[in-house]
């Protein structure tokens, strides 16, 4: 997708990671060129920040960012979750995030809550990135 065409809250590709834009901002043609546009850029896998510049005119991949949500059955004792999605198809080869979600997810599991967790995939990478607690 062309630098110019790309919006705050979009998604780009910085550095060879699927970022979510969260700054954006354009500067003037100079003397020699064209417009350059200032990305950055928080990587929707890790939450590391990334930067960079491009000319307006130049193309920048765009990931393509799929969310789906499943089921949560069961943790592993390795933090690997069982999950089941709405055909009723389980999965069992993702693992729990090592941060603040990974943590709420196991604690609210533990409690005896059911659970649905939003897993995001890009670039054949896969990670859950929230869950809210099934009331139904």
């Amino acid at each position: 997708m062309q630098c110019s065409a790309l919006r705050k809250n979009g998604f780009v590709v910085i550095k060879d990671r699927p970022c979510k834009i969260v700054e954006m901002s354009t500067s003037k043609t100079g003397k020699h060129g064209h417009a350059k546009v200032n990305l950055v850029g928080i990587d929707i896998f890790t939450g590391r920040k990334y930067e960079d510049v491009c000319p307006s005119t130049h193309n920048m991949m765009v990931p393509h960012v799929i969310r789906k949500e499943y089921s949560l059955m069961d943790i592993a004792d390795d933090d690997f979750v069982s999950l089941l999605n709405d055909k009723q198809e389980t999965r069992d080869d993702i693992k729990l995030p090592s941060n603040e979600t990974g943590t709420a997810i196991k604690a609210k599991f533990e409690d005896g809550e059911a659970l649905i967790v939003t897993v995001q995939k890009a670039m054949g990478e896969e990670s859950i990135i929230g869950f809210k607690v099934n009331n139904e």
